[in-house]
């Protein structure tokens, strides 16, 4: 069935992209990950404009992370104090992206700088997930070890890091992950966060909850329930800015993405007992590797059509 999309301005299968919310969702549910960052490339394989992909793909995270903070909520496993510090370096980054993304979109160039972006993006992350997760794989065949004993075997270092952190200014207790640092370190890894939701549509989960575990040092079970605060808060922020600065923002593509990923998501956490460990984290670079590459090819590749009259 035919759908026109009034801000996308093009009519699209609905079937297919409720059924590309359905395998982001199976794929969400199985590594336990947002998955906007394979939902916008996906869109913008299909034609949908990139800055539409990105601005409705806001409205997609917010209806995703909203329900599991509920659950995290009723465990308590939600550092309040942490997630305003987050929040606050969250909207500075949000207001930021939107006003990178109003001036691209002025010159022209917003649809480039996202597909180049999301190509860098998507190729860093996937090689560097590959190598670690075959040198996991190679080690535990050799040595008998599992993903766990091979975390725990890893000998831990003072770094530089480590010893800057001490001399940064602007100290906060945050009782509930029994920490005392600088707040300017949460406050810059939530300004990158609302950077990462308001120009590439993706909520950073995977740069968050890593960034929050080994730079913060916060108590791995309060870090999922927090970064998610921060997500679905600053996404909704970058969603009503998106609609209202750039009119980026379609409901109805976002509708029939959300319900077809709540139907996979349901699947993929099925299925996720099947996949675990380094196999899992393989799988997932390797899926990342190939959208990458393929977005990368389509910047090479001359269009059919070298010239476009678009009416205003």
């Amino acid at each position: 069935m035919q759908i026109y999309l009034p801000i996308a301005e093009m009519a699209v299968s609905a079937e297919t992209i409720a059924l590309l919310g359905m395998v982001v969702g199976v794929i969400s549910g199985i590594f336990g990950i947002g998955g906007g960052f394979l939902t916008t490339p996906f869109l913008i394989f299909m034609g949908i404009p990139p800055a539409v992909a990105v601005g409705t793909q806001a409205s997609q995270l917010v209806a995703s992370s909203s329900t599991a903070v509920v659950g995290h909520w009723k465990k308590r496993n939600i550092d309040m104090k942490m997630a305003g510090v987050l929040l606050a370096g969250g909207f500075l980054g949000t207001i930021l992206g939107i006003y990178i993304f109003k001036l691209l979109q002025y010159f022209g160039q917003v649809d480039l700088t996202i597909s180049v972006l999301y190509v860098l993006f998507l190729c860093s992350i996937g090689a560097m997930m590959l190598s670690e997760s075959l040198t996991t794989l190679i080690q535990s065949r050799r040595k008998n070890l599992t993903d766990d004993d091979i975390s725990t075997n890893t000998p831990t270092k003072q770094n530089r890091y480590q010893r800057l952190k001490e001399y940064l200014p602007y100290k906060m207790n945050f009782p509930d992950s029994r920490l005392y640092i600088s707040v300017l370190i949460p406050l810059a890894i939530g300004l990158v966060g609302g950077l990462m939701v308001s120009v590439m549509g993706i909520g950073a989960g995977f740069l968050l909850v890593p960034a929050m575990i080994y730079l913060l040092r916060m108590p791995p079970l309060l870090v999922a329930g927090t970064s998610l605060i921060q997500i679905m808060i600053t996404s909704a922020m970058a969603c009503i800015l998106h609609a209202v600065a750039n009119q980026t923002v379609d409901l109805i593509l976002a509708a029939i993405l959300i319900a077809g990923s709540v139907i996979g998501a349901q699947i993929g956490v099925r299925l996720s007992k099947y996949v675990r460990g380094a196999a899992a984290r393989f799988i997932l670079a390797a899926i990342i590797m190939i959208v990458g590459l393929k977005l990368g090819s389509a910047l090479f590749i001359p269009p059919e059509n070298l010239y476009e009259i678009v009416v205003q």
